[in-house]
């Protein structure tokens, strides 16, 4: 997998496991909001411009607003996946 659709496919993760614990409205409204990525209503990321590392730590940053360290425990086992995405 190239690395481009390592990091849509990372970001896609980290929106789906915040969707189960913020509901998915909540989750797929905050991922809209970050510059860089694009979402669709499914939570599927549909374009990242600009630097992907950037957006990815943008996303993060955006759950980790509203719900601290839980979400960087939540990460933990998807990054393990994804040993070429840094954090």
């Amino acid at each position: 997998m190239e690395q481009a659709e390592q990091y849509k496919a990372v970001m896609a993760e980290i929106i789906a496991k915040q969707s189960i614990i913020l509901g998915p409205d909540m989750a797929i409204a905050r991922a809209k909001k970050v510059s860089g990525i694009g979402v669709n209503e499914k939570g599927e990321i549909t374009e990242v411009s600009g630097d992907p590392a950037e957006a990815l730590k943008n996303l993060i940053d955006t759950y980790v607003e509203l719900s601290g360290q839980i979400v960087k425990n939540a990460l933990g086992p998807i990054f393990t996946k994804y040993p070429d995405i840094k954090q």
